[in-house]
């Protein structure tokens, strides 16, 4: 029997616009990684597997341990809350890229623990980091309801004790000592995230008001730093666009109509989206 599927456990399609595949794509490929607060290898499954990583892990949970032990080449029982988690470390060798996806959002101080991710780099090695943005329009309109609503998973996902928007995340990394060198917006409209119910019961004028915030749509924030002393162009993220929300959405229907239907079947609900796209002046 499969085991039961854990909480943070998802597949991730590396070519998708989702946060996850973002991750994978800046680690690269045949890289010596450490993974903090892994989960069940959600994001470590790819890196192995596609990316030929050799991945080093760290996770407190014990059932995600099972899991992810398969992925990696080393898994450590830690608590990231526990500033001495760096000991368990100290006869390893360095590592090229350091990854924290969705983790200091869960920890009681994310700066210590950016420092002592630093600290395990090799000299020009680089941190992948993604965190939620606090500032999206959806949690505006809960704080603008009165009603902070916590989940179990998402933007309010019941275990974050720290929140970020675009200026807190850039001083985050500066405090640090780092620079960000590439940085991706992970874009959802309202009505496509966890409380589209809530978005649609949100009065037009404060939709209007929010509308004017050119970073309300931003869901996640992915980032890649490295040591001020390392080569590379500091990015400031206010300074950056938001681009429209990409339609991933068409992406997970196509990997759902392969799995579901035939390829005579498929091929004609293709040409059905295509027609479709082309009437809505997409292309």
């Amino acid at each position: 029997m499969d085991q039961e599927r854990h909480k943070y456990e998802y597949q991730v399609n590396v070519e998708a616009d989702t946060a996850p595949a973002r991750v994978v794509r800046m680690v690269g490929k045949n890289k010596r990684v450490l993974e903090i607060g892994a989960g069940p290898g959600s994001i470590t499954k790819p890196l192995q597997v596609m990316n030929n990583c050799r991945v080093t892990a760290l996770e407190i949970d014990s059932e995600a341990i099972k899991k992810l032990s398969a992925y990696c080449e080393h898994v450590y029982s830690a608590d990231l809350n526990n500033p001495a988690w760096p000991d368990m470390l100290k006869e390893s060798a360095k590592f090229e890229v350091v990854i924290a996806a969705d983790v200091l959002e869960h920890l009681y101080n994310p700066l210590a623990t950016l420092k002592a991710m630093k600290s395990l780099l090799i000299e020009d090695g680089c941190i992948v980091v993604s965190l939620p943005h606090a500032g999206h329009s959806v949690i505006q309109a809960c704080l603008f309801d009165e009603d902070f609503e916590y989940r179990d998973v998402g933007l309010l996902d019941r275990t974050h004790i720290r929140f970020f928007g675009i200026k807190n995340i850039q001083k985050l990394f500066e405090d640090a000592d780092m620079k960000i060198i590439h940085a991706e917006f992970v874009v959802r409209n309202p009505e496509n995230t966890e409380f589209a119910e809530r978005w649609a019961n949100t009065p037009q004028e404060l939709r209007n008001v929010l509308a004017k915030n050119p970073f309300g749509l931003v869901y996640q924030v992915v980032v890649k730093a490295v040591s001020n002393k390392t080569e590379g162009e500091e990015i400031i993220m206010m300074n950056m666009l938001v681009p429209p929300q990409s339609v991933d959405f068409a992406d997970q229907a196509r990997a759902f109509l392969r799995a579901r239907v035939s390829a005579n079947a498929y091929s004609t609900l293709r040409e059905i989206y295509v027609s479709v796209r082309k009437l809505l002046g997409k292309g």
